[in-house]
């Protein structure tokens, strides 16, 4: 019995060593395809991994041994059908502030060496914005500031700059409250600290933040420990000194009764997060992102995976079959193809996954490069998670694998009598395909009723149901479009009759050719216009919107600049703008949820003369604190109208309930909720740099506005306003590089799957040639089965998106689909040269010469 094992196990290595040999051009694409999806999938899964480690940089707080800060993140709890109830939490970015009374609860903590407040302020000097702060502070850095020259501050007008903004000595004016009301201070030192911050005394630094309209309140408390004191007893420590005292951050009050704010106590790492307040809540959307995209990479590499392998082993049907014929037992077949295909994926997962480490340097790199992760988020690569990859190479293998074993069945299980007999696809495969189609279908008919995110999942999930559906009727569709194509194909002489006649013959091949071009094409459509058709609604909404002849911005405009021009001669009109953020509570597909959004506050007077948002019900002009203008999409999902109450979260976690006073249009450029200037930037951690937009009277220059803010920048038919999501810039980068990595699977397989096809039809170009078929002819004829080939996959391709693009834009934009004429072009390039350089370079052997050369 040993011994008969021993001979099948040679019989199968022997199978299985020839066939890699011999069929070296086919593996090549298999291989490509499987290197390629072990570097994707390693390059996302490294990427995860270090988002997931990834913690804001400690910088400012370094020296503390702890940080007590406030809550900054709101959550949310809601019963989800049919279910327990569930919460979910999203992070804030306004800072949340620790009450000054926690200072002296903190000091009396057993083991505390000190306790040192924070507190942060706008102030101008010299025109130019800078943030005030107490000297006292810099004790909380790994290293005290150094002064390169002077003393630090010690008196009421005393100051420390930085470096090049004055010298010791110098009397400069500061402006702080609301940039109107000015002090003159003296120099007292210069520091190597940067530039934009000026250093005060403790006592001085508390009264301008008062000036501001944060008495009582401080950033942080930092503390420094008595030596030996373990990080983890000072936490708990001083944890249980402020629940004693029942203290809460400042948000406390106005928060939901479900969303509780005690003051946090931070340690190690976890202190960066006082400091770089977007850091941490920007791990979330990276993370969701890469797992969306890590999806999409998945599936498409399972499709085009499964289409190489299928196609490499089709070309072998007939020998697989002879070898079943002759004797081979469906066991041997089946151990002889996985051991074939497992030296490749072996092979190719490993030279995937070694490129892993390389790809996510340089995708890191971008993300950084293009501003896609916020300001002091650290995304950590310990030499332990370089070896992530190997798992990613194990799962393309065992996809490679297990698709091997799937082809080859037929053949195994087949009788030897009957191998060597074709078989046509089923009708388990067509029914299979239609009712894909159907629910590919109806996805994108639930997509239209859906909003934001919901409709983006629901459009991708109908191009894929219906890519699949299409590659699962490819036999059918090709047999189709070959029916129409072959028609005008026959009217451009022998070449097109040729070609008309050997693609309505090998419906089947052309399907397997037309499936890849398919995919491509439907995938990228859906990623790249859908997200063009918002970008180029909203910024047409923001032109329509803008009505502005000037805007005034810049460090030299006080916070209160709105009213002051006003009442310059010449200005019909002038509105304060600001840019913010809030949480809108509520449910999706029912399960709770945090949906952050970018909004604008304004000064509602005259508002439609320097930004118009298109009002429908309502009038804006009743914009003030408690109130809000709604989007009309938004208003819709819902159920909300003018004299209405929705409730939703600032970017300081406060809960509100505003009456609904205007619905309008344009909420894709201003955003789905507009509130009054006053109410929005009341819940910012810091009054924002100030932009007014002013309509000037016929024939007034811009000239009194430069006269009358010296310093400020006035811009003239100034930029349209318009919100953009926080992730927007990691969106746009990683879209890219999903549609890259979809385009390089799709070239592969269609490369792959034509390069085979083309090569085993070798004989046959040979047998015309001979029945008198010219070179030039076999090239037309070539041409134009691959622009046949093409043509059918870029129509079903587009057919395949149009579906879930035209539901997803209708419902987000109001508008058809939109792709820019460039990347539309691209698209069709890309798959013409890919279609016509598979088609044409595997046969120029059969075509060189006077006469063919007989095959060997």
């Amino acid at each position: 019995m040993k011994g008969r094992d021993v001979v099948r196990g040679g019989v199968v290595a022997l199978l299985a060593a020839r066939g890699a040999r011999t069929h070296r051009r086919a593996w090549a694409a298999v291989f490509a395809a499987l290197a390629l999806g072990s570097l994707l999938l390693g390059t996302l899964g490294l990427a995860a991994g270090s988002a997931a480690l990834g913690h804001a940089r400690v910088e400012r707080y370094a020296g503390a041994d702890a940080v007590v800060a406030g809550t900054q993140s709101t959550r949310y709890t809601a019963k989800p059908w049919g279910s327990e109830a569930r919460t979910v939490r999203a992070g804030l970015t306004e800072r949340v502030r620790v009450p000054a009374r926690a200072l002296d609860v903190v000091r009396q903590v057993p083991g505390v060496r000190a306790a040192v407040a924070d507190v942060a302020f706008p102030v101008t000097v010299r025109r130019s914005a800078a943030t005030g702060r107490p000297w006292e502070a810099t004790r909380l850095a790994s290293a005290p500031t150094r002064l390169l020259e002077g003393r630090s501050p010690t008196g009421a007008r005393e100051i420390v700059v930085g470096e090049g903004v004055a010298r010791t000595g110098d009397r400069l004016s500061i402006a702080y409250g609301t940039g109107s009301a000015t002090d003159t201070y003296m120099v007292t030192g210069v520091s190597a600290d940067a530039r934009r911050t000026v250093h005060f005394s403790r006592d001085e630094a508390h009264r301008l933040a008062e000036r501001a309209g944060r008495a009582g309140e401080l950033d942080v408390i930092g503390v420094l420990a008595d030596s030996g004191v373990p990080d983890d007893v000072l936490r708990t420590r001083v944890r249980h000194a402020l629940d004693a005292a029942h203290l809460r951050d400042l948000s406390a009050p106005h928060r939901a009764a479900d969303d509780p704010a005690p003051l946090r106590v931070l340690t190690g790492d976890a202190r960066g997060e006082a400091e770089f307040l977007a850091a941490a809540p920007a791990r979330t959307p990276l993370l969701q992102v890469l797992a969306s995209l890590a999806s999409v990479v998945v599936l498409v590499g399972v499709l085009v995976v499964t289409s190489t392998v299928a196609q490499a082993l089709r070309q072998r049907a007939r020998e697989l079959a002879l070898l079943r014929a002759v004797g081979a037992t469906p066991w041997q077949l089946r151990r002889a193809v996985g051991r074939e295909v497992g030296r490749i994926a072996v092979l190719a997962a490993v030279v995937g996954a070694v490129g892993a480490v390389p790809a996510y340097l340089a995708l890191r790199a971008l993300l950084v490069g293009r501003g896609a992760v916020p300001e002091g988020l650290e995304l950590p690569f310990p030499p332990w998670l370089a070896a992530a990859p190997l798992g990613t190479a194990g799962l393309m293998v065992l996809i490679a694998w297990l698709t091997a074993l799937g082809c080859c069945a037929r053949a195994a299980r087949t009788r030897p009598a009957e191998a060597l007999r074709e078989e046509e696809p089923g009708r388990a495969r067509q029914l299979t395909g239609c009712v894909l189609l159907g629910l590919g279908a109806a996805s994108a008919g639930a997509g239209a009723l859906q909003h934001g995110a919901a409709a983006a999942a629901a459009a991708s999930a109908s191009a894929l149901t219906m890519v699949i559906g299409c590659a699962l009727l490819g036999p059918w569709l090709a047999r189709g479009a070959m029916r129409v194509l072959g028609a005008p194909m026959r009217r451009l002489g022998v070449g097109g009759r040729l070609a008309a006649s050997a693609c309505t013959a090998n419906a089947a091949r052309l399907g397997a050719a037309i499936t890849p071009v398919v995919l491509v094409t439907a995938f990228v459509l859906v990623q790249l216009a859908g997200g063009a058709t918002l970008g180029h609604e909203a910024a047409a909404q923001a032109r329509d919107a803008a009505r502005a002849d000037v805007a005034v911005s810049g460090p030299g405009v006080p916070y209160d600049a709105v009213e002051r021009i006003r009442r310059l001669p010449g200005v019909a009109a002038a509105t304060a703008v600001a840019h913010g953020t809030v949480v809108l509570p509520g449910k999706e597909l029912g399960e709770p949820s945090l949906e952050r959004l970018p909004v604008l506050g304004v000064t509602p007077r005259s508002l439609a003369r320097t930004l118009d948002p298109a009002v429908r019900e309502g009038s804006t002009d009743g914009l003030r604190p408690g109130t809000v203008a709604v989007g009309t999409d938004r208003a819709r999902t819902l159920g909300v109208r003018p004299g209405d109450h929705v409730q939703l979260r600032f970017g300081d976690g406060s809960e509100a309930r505003l009456r609904v006073v205007a619905t309008y249009e344009r909420a894709l450029a201003l955003g789905d909720f507009l509130f009054s200037y006053e109410e929005l930037t009341r819940h910012m951690s810091a009054p924002p740099p100030v932009r007014v937009l002013a309509a000037l009277a016929p024939g007034v220059s811009p000239t009194s506005l430069s006269t009358a803010f010296p310093g400020a920048r006035v811009e003239r038919d100034p930029v349209p306003e318009r919100v953009r999501a926080e992730d927007q810039a990691l969106g746009d980068v990683l879209t890219a590089v999903a549609v890259t990595a979809i385009g390089g699977f799709t070239v592969i397989a269609v490369l792959s799957t034509l390069t085979l096809i083309s090569v085993g039809r070798g004989p046959e170009l040979r047998q015309l040639r001979l029945a008198g078929a010219d070179r030039r002819r076999l090239r037309r004829m070539l041409l134009l089965e691959s622009a046949a080939t093409a043509t059918a996959g870029l129509f079903l391709g587009t057919a395949t998106a149009a579906l879930p693009l035209l539901a997803f834009a209708l419902s987000a934009a109001g508008r058809l689909p939109w792709l820019p004429p460039g990347q539309a072009a691209l698209i069709v390039a890309v798959v013409v040269l890919t279609t016509a350089s598979a088609t044409l370079l595997p046969a120029l052997g059969a075509l060189r010469g006077r006469y063919p050369v007989a095959a060997r």
